[in-house]
């Protein structure tokens, strides 16, 4: 996890837009490093290093000997690096796994290495001899990618958007900062001026797409078949793949741990994996919740099982209602769901970064996407709706879970993993009839639970809990953190405000209190960036005027049943 930044063609003092680059120093606390380009006076790459592979060769931007002409900056990592260097014989100078991008792209060129990178990336790549500049971000934007590109060639690009606001250009800048979509890679010509001029935007991957990446991965051919113990098995053995290609790292691995569902088979799954593979420290696991909260109570249960070494986060109203402003700014979001559930995120985020040694933490983000964990799934009038709304979420993962997943830990030198959103489960999940996907006897992710049922890597209450939302799970049952939250705004905005909302942000316009509040902050620090929300996120099939779970009809706590 790093941050990446570069300029094209920059009309004012480099040293000057270096200061831009500073906004994301967190991502990298590491090392930082500012470089021109040779020949091309007003182009220029950052870098913010967090130091998980290489710790020795792993600056950027990556230069090799072969490739004197080619320059990489970028932010991920490419688990397959060793298949693909046994596969093509490539001969790597260092031990950095995004090495291996120059050698698939002088190959066989930018779709070839879009296609067949296993794992999570946004990346510039310049190629000086051709002129040629390429951006390309991972299927569901896991990494995060901004760029800015005037109507005269000028180009900025950036892990966030906080890095590009600012840039001096002799032209206005005006609001076309915007996320570069995931899946998709862009060929720009690369001008003798430093300007650049965009020649297509093309879409490399959909996630129900098999990836290219496939041929040469650990796990060879999956039996076939949608029997239910077939399914089962693989469902098993790929999840358990996509864990273990994820222990790639030289720096300590930690997890989240919400007692829900999909952190806690991440963390069974990680801890077993660890274990077999004899890493010589115990795993930390993290839980963060108000006292006596679902979530911490259901965390304990499992790390007393599985046998990490847990660590409980308390949240305290007031530290939670403090970080407001600090957490809408990192995000670059005023989504209301996004922006509860990332408060409990960011701290217990920096609670690990003060107190832990623990860098690389793997989560459970996806899931609920991919195996229709959500609880309006129970309303979908028909399988196939429910197999379209997973694909659609899928798709929008970069605007709302991903993003608070990425900006909440980044926010404090962290690296995320996330193995529910590995290319080839989520594929060969989507690959399935759409009758088994759907929630059953009452209960979401009813095949996902299925599939391990009988690998006693958790508690049956854990395996079969009902959802919880993030944001809910870490208040106590009879005030949900989401009303805790509503109750304090309610007192900072006034009500002419709230009936004038419409007037004053005709997109997406406040419709509560609440989204009003998060509205203010976010266009205090990104004004007129409004654009960058298509729309809030909201639950489907049902009449909700709120995204949290426990508004729905379906929800039951623990305590009432």
């Amino acid at each position: 996890m790093c941050g990446i930044w570069a300029l094209f063609g920059s009309d004012e003092c480099l040293s000057v837009q270096c200061l831009s680059a500073m906004k994301i120093a967190h991502r990298g606390p590491d090392a930082f490093r500012f470089e021109n380009v040779n020949g091309f006076t007003n182009c220029c790459f950052g870098f913010h290093r967090l130091a998980v592979v290489d710790q020795l060769y792993g600056m950027q931007p990556i230069r090799v000997k072969k490739f004197p002409y080619l320059w990489l900056c970028y932010n991920g990592e490419i688990y397959n690096f060793k298949q693909l260097q046994k596969q093509f014989g490539f001969e790597y100078q260092t031990l950095v796994d995004g090495e291996v991008i120059l050698h698939l792209y002088n190959r066989g060129g930018i779709e070839q290495t879009a296609s067949m990178l296993d794992g999570v990336f946004a990346f510039i790549l310049l190629d000086t001899a051709n002129r040629k500049v390429f951006l390309a971000r991972d299927t569901y934007g896991v990494r995060p990618l901004f760029k800015v590109l005037t109507d005269d060639g000028f180009l900025g690009v950036c892990s966030e958007a906080k890095g590009l606001i600012n840039l001096k250009h002799s032209t206005s800048l005006c609001s076309k900062v915007e996320p570069f979509l995931p899946g998709h890679y862009e060929v720009l010509d690369l001008k003798p001026s430093g300007k650049v001029a965009s020649v297509e935007l093309v879409k490399f991957h959909s996630c129900k797409d098999e990836p290219l990446h496939v041929a040469c991965d650990t796990v060879e051919a999956l039996p076939s078949g949608f029997d239910l113990e077939t399914v089962k098995s693989n469902v098993r053995i790929l999840f358990e793949n996509a864990v273990r290609k994820r222990l790639m790292a030289h720096r300590r691995i930690g997890c989240l741990l919400s007692g829900g569902l999909d952190s806690s088979l991440v963390a069974a799954v990680l801890l077993k994996l660890m274990k077999e593979i004899n890493i010589n420290y115990p795993l930390q696991t993290f839980a963060i919740g108000m006292e006596n909260s679902p979530d911490l109570l259901a965390a304990r249960k499992v790390a007393a099982h599985i046998g990490s070494e847990h660590h409980e986060v308390i949240l305290n109203t007031e530290e939670g209602i403090q970080a407001i402003e600090e957490v809408i700014f990192s995000l670059e979001t005023y989504d209301i769901t996004t922006i509860r559930a990332s408060i409990g995120m960011y701290l217990v985020s920096k609670y690990i970064r003060k107190k832990t040694d623990s860098v690389v933490i793997f989560s459970g983000e996806g899931s609920d996407e991919l195996t229709q964990g959500y609880i309006y799934f129970h309303k979908a009038p028909s399988p196939e709706e429910a197999a379209e709304e997973s694909e659609r979420l899928l798709k929008e993962l970069y605007l709302f879970d991903v993003l608070r997943a990425d900006r909440t830990t980044a926010a404090h030198g962290l690296e995320l993993r996330v193995p529910f959103l590995d290319h080839r489960f989520t594929s060969y999940y989507l690959s399935l009839p759409a009758e088994l996907r759907i929630p059953k006897n009452g209960i979401e992710k009813h095949l996902l639970r299925l599939s391990f049922e009988d690998s006693n890597l958790l508690p049956k209450e854990i395996l079969w809990r009902p959802k919880e939302a993030f944001s809910d799970g870490i208040a106590s049952v009879k005030k949900s953190w989401f009303s805790i939250l509503q109750d304090y705004i309610d007192q900072q905005v006034d009500d002419v405000l709230l009936e004038k909302a419409a007037e004053k942000y005709p997109f997406n316009p406040p419709k509560t209190k609440e989204s009003y509040y998060y509205r203010q902050i976010f266009e205090k620090h990104y004004s007129g960036r409004s654009s960058w929300l298509p729309h809030y996120w909201m639950p489907k099939w049902v009449k909700a005027t709120d995204p949290s779970a426990r508004t729905l009809k379906h929800y039951k706590s623990a305590t009432q049943e």
